[in-house]
């Protein structure tokens, strides 16, 4: 566990220019448990940053009181308390315009999960989906542990280190759980392919799955994961049928130039336009133009 955390005040740590800060966990002594508990004041401003930034160590929050926005990677997650969420070392993440904001956050270091290793591939699958909304019940239950989280730190009796192991790894089960079955589980997968859907079918402005994902606010990877739960297929082969879909449109319908219409569907380079829509249809753009009747327009790549 050595050289994993660092003292307070140690400034953070910034890869390279331009890229969001790398915060590391502070402990109190050197040597101290790579682990902390508290609420958002205890913890520190930090908790509740307002700009871009990264960690080195894996952060869960309950979150049980507050009005704002929480950002994570390209997730916009509005808040509703009571919500649990986990961030896992390397996203970037801030709070947005955020009032009232009370809860518990729990920072821990890869190293501190040695005696449950499986546990850092639940909590990254858990970091790719939406913050879990919490029913009564649920957040009932996840207050009692992490309350005896927080005394079990405070204690520092004997075999703590043990105990909060322990502990952490119940809460990290359970959590797993909670997004199995939880509204914002199935459900909100179900949802949020019923809005990628709509958002596909209407011909937003939009020809990427991470452009979709930053729309409907989830990441692309639970994006990706909901679709072909949904459908059968993935995220990237609906936006490819989607913008095929316009950018026949456009050409049976409108006297755009084909630079025109390939810029409308995401493409800056048209000659690579044309062989995207080759490849998919069968006929280029402008064959496939005059077999619409459309010629009147004129084929025109400028």
């Amino acid at each position: 566990m050595r050289g994993t955390t660092v003292l307070p005040g140690t400034p953070c740590h910034t890869p390279w220019a331009g890229e969001p800060p790398m915060h590391r966990l502070e402990v109190p002594i050197p040597d101290a448990l790579p682990f902390a508990i508290g609420t958002f004041d205890s913890i520190g401003p930090m908790s509740r940053a307002d700009f871009p930034h990264r960690h080195t160590f894996h952060e869960i929050i309950h979150v049980t009181a507050g009005t704002g926005t929480h950002v994570v990677d390209l997730a916009r997650c509005e808040l509703r308390p009571p919500h649990l969420g986990v961030i896992t070392p390397g996203q970037v993440h801030h709070w947005e315009d955020v009032h009232g904001l009370d809860g518990t956050v729990i920072l821990f270091t890869d190293d501190f999960l040695l005696d449950y290793p499986e546990d850092r591939d639940v909590l990254r699958r858990l970091s790719e989906r939406p913050w879990l909304a919490l029913d009564p019940t649920a957040d009932a239950g996840t207050a009692r542990l992490i309350a005896e989280l927080d005394a079990e730190y405070r204690g520092g009796a004997d075999g703590v280190e043990s105990v909060l192991g322990a502990l952490l790894h119940v809460l990290v089960v359970r959590a797993a759980r909670l997004s199995r079955t939880s509204p914002r589980g199935p459900a909100r997968g179900k949802a949020v392919a019923e809005e990628f859907a709509s958002l596909a079918g209407r011909g937003e402005d939009l020809w990427s799955v991470k452009a979709y994902a930053e729309r409907i606010g989830v990441t692309p990877g639970y994006l990706t994961e909901a679709v072909r739960a949904a459908t059968g297929q993935t995220a990237a082969q609906l936006v490819r049928v989607a913008r095929v879909h316009e950018a026949k449109r456009l050409l049976a319908k409108t006297g755009l130039t084909v630079r025109q219409v390939a810029g409308r569907v995401g493409f800056a380079d048209p000659a690579y336009f044309c062989r995207f829509f080759r490849r998919e249809v069968g006929m280029s753009p402008g064959q496939f133009r005059h077999a619409t009747g459309n010629g009147a327009h004129g084929i025109h790549h400028d």
